[in-house]
C-alpha cells in the first residue's frame, strides 16, 4: 500500500520538508548511486502564484544536500511565449537555487533528443539532459518532481504527472492539446516517471492555472501544505481529492493507474495527515470574468477545453484585467459555427486553432478583408495567441516582465546564445 504524507507547514519549513521524507527513510535512503538530486519544479511563468514557491524549492535542495547529496539540479522549460532562464530570474527561482549551492537547469536550451510517445506514436524533443539522466540513467540518479498545487482548467488539475509536460520542447506541446490532452500527459509519465513527488501546497490555486493578479483573491486559498510520497500518481490522486475531484474526474490520473503506473484507488493508499483538515471543493473552471466588448464564439462541434477554447480564454482575460488590454474585436474557436452569427461579424477577428481557420477564414478574409483576420494554427499555440492578442489589445510585452527590458532583452540573448528552442512572443507585436 503506498503512502502519502500530508504535511503541516509551521514554524520551520525545512523541518516540514523532513517531515514528508522520514516516513520513506529520508533523503539518503532514496539517493541513488550517482548521488545527484534533479528537481523538476513547475515554473511556467513569473505572474504570482503560477510556479512552485522558491522558499520550497530551496528548502528542498538544502534537504538534499544534508542528506549527502553530491549535487543537486532544479530544472524546468517554461511555458510557451516564455523561456526559462527569464522565469526563474524573475520569479526569485534563480536566487532560491544559487543561494542555496544547486545548479539551475534550463531545458529549454541546448541539445535535444528524439523520443516516441507509446500510445499516441507521435515522435517529440526532450533535452538531452532528459534522455541521458532521467530516461537511461534512471536508475543511478534520482527525480523527484515539485509542483505546485494547483486546478487547471485543460486537464482539471496540474500535479506531479502533469508537471512532466515541461518535458517536451515548445513545438510538440502543441500537437494533440486538445482532446488527446489527457493521452499526452499519460504518455509523457510512461516514458519518465519521478522516483517521489513534493506537492508545494503553501497556497491552493484554482478557477484554472493561470490567474490574473486581479483575481488572485479570488482564485487562491493559503494552506500551508507539503504532500509528498515515492508514488507520485498515488500522490496526485490524493491531493486531487483535497482540491475536490475524483480520479475519474482526471482523465490523465485515470489513464496512467489504467496503465498500471501508479495506484488510483484513494481506498489502497495510506494516508499520513489528517485529510478532513484539507478537504476543499476548488472550481478548475475560469472566473467568468472577460471584456464585455470581445465577442467570443465557439463551434458547436468541436471547441476543445483542453486546447483552444481554455488558454484563449484564460489569457483574454489576464491581459484584460491586469493589463488593461482593449477590446473590440471577435475571437472565433473550434467547428460547427452558425452560419447566421458568422455573417453577423464585423470589424477585427481572430481565429484560433485549425478547425475554426479551416472552416471560417477564406470566407471571413472575403468578406472583412485579410488585414481585419487574424489566425493562429495548431491546438494550443500558445506564442502566436499571445501575439495576436497583444496586439489586437494594445498591450506591449515588454510591460508583463518585472525586470527592466534592458535585462529582459539581456537575458533573451544569453538564451539564444545558449541555443534556447523557446518558442518566444515577439517583443513588438505584429
Amino acid at each position: 500500500m503506498p503512502k502519502v504524507v500530508l504535511q503541516p507547514i509551521t514554524d520551520s519549513l525545512d523541518e516540514a520538508v523532513a517531515g514528508v521524507f522520514a516516513p520513506f527513510g529520508g533523503g539518503r535512503a532514496l539517493l541513488k548511486s550517482s548521488g545527484e538530486v534533479f528537481i523538476k519544479v513547475n515554473a511556467i511563468d513569473f505572474k504570482p502564484f503560477t510556479y512552485t514557491d522558491p522558499e520550497v524549492v530551496g528548502a528542498a535542495v538544502r534537504y538534499f544536500k544534508a542528506e549527502g547529496a553530491s549535487r543537486v539540479y532544479v530544472i524546468e522549460n517554461a511555458t510557451q511565449s516564455n523561456f526559462t532562464r527569464l522565469v526563474f530570474k524573475a520569479s526569485g527561482m534563480l536566487k532560491a537555487i544559487k543561494s542555496n549551492g544547486a545548479t539551475p537547469v534550463y531545458l529549454d536550451e541546448g541539445r535535444q533528443e528524439t523520443v516516441t510517445m507509446p500510445t499516441l506514436g507521435r515522435e517529440v524533443k526532450v533535452s538531452r539532459w532528459v534522455k541521458e539522466r532521467l530516461m537511461d540513467g534512471k536508475d543511478a540518479n534520482l527525480y523527484i518532481s515539485l509542483p505546485k498545487l494547483k486546478t487547471h482548467s485543460m486537464s482539471t488539475v496540474t500535479l506531479s504527472v502533469k508537471n512532466q509536460m515541461g518535458f517536451l520542447m515548445h513545438a510538440d506541446r502543441i500537437p494533440d492539446h486538445n482532446f488527446n490532452l489527457h493521452l499526452k500527459l499519460a504518455d509523457i509519465y510512461g516514458l519518465v516517471r519521478p522516483d517521489f513527488a513534493l506537492i508545494e501546497g503553501v497556497h491552493a490555486v484554482f478557477h484554472g492555472h493561470y490567474p490574473a493578479e486581479a483575481l488572485a483573491p479570488r482564485c487562491t486559498e493559503r494552506l500551508d501544505l507539503l504532500i509528498g510520497g515515492d508514488d507520485p500518481v498515488a500522490t496526485d490522486v490524493v491531493a486531487s481529492r483535497l482540491l475536490g475531484f475524483d480520479l475519474e474526474q482526471v482523465g490523465h490520473l485515470r489513464e496512467a493507474a489504467a496503465r498500471g503506473y501508479g495506484e488510483g484507488d484513494i481506498a489502497k493508499i495510506e494516508i499520513l495527515g489528517d485529510a478532513e483538515r484539507w478537504q476543499r471543493h476548488y472550481s478548475c473552471e475560469l472566473l467568468a470574468e472577460f471584456p464585455p466588448d470581445v465577442r467570443v464564439l465557439q463551434g458547436q462541434e468541436r471547441c476543445c477545453p483542453e486546447g483552444c477554447r481554455n488558454n484563449t480564454l484564460t489569457l483574454l482575460q489576464m491581459l484584460w484585467l491586469d493589463f488593461q488590454g482593449k477590446g473590440g474585436f471577435t475571437i472565433l474557436m473550434g467547428k460547427g459555427h452558425d452560419g447566421n452569427e458568422v455573417d453577423s461579424v464585423t470589424g477585427r477577428t481572430l481565429l484560433v486553432g485549425d478547425c475554426a481557420i479551416e472552416e471560417l477564414a477564406p470566407r471571413l478574409k472575403e468578406r472583412l478583408g485579410r488585414k481585419n483576420v487574424r489566425t493562429v494554427w495548431g491546438c494550443n499555440n500558445l506564442r502566436d495567441n499571445t501575439a495576436a492578442q497583444l496586439k489586437l489589445m494594445k498591450v506591449s510585452p515588454l510591460k508583463m516582465v518585472p525586470l527592466s527590458p534592458l535585462n529582459s532583452a539581456w537575458t533573451l540573448m544569453q538564451a539564444r546564445l545558449h541555443r534556447t528552442t523557446s518558442r518566444v512572443t515577439p517583443l513588438v507585436p505584429r
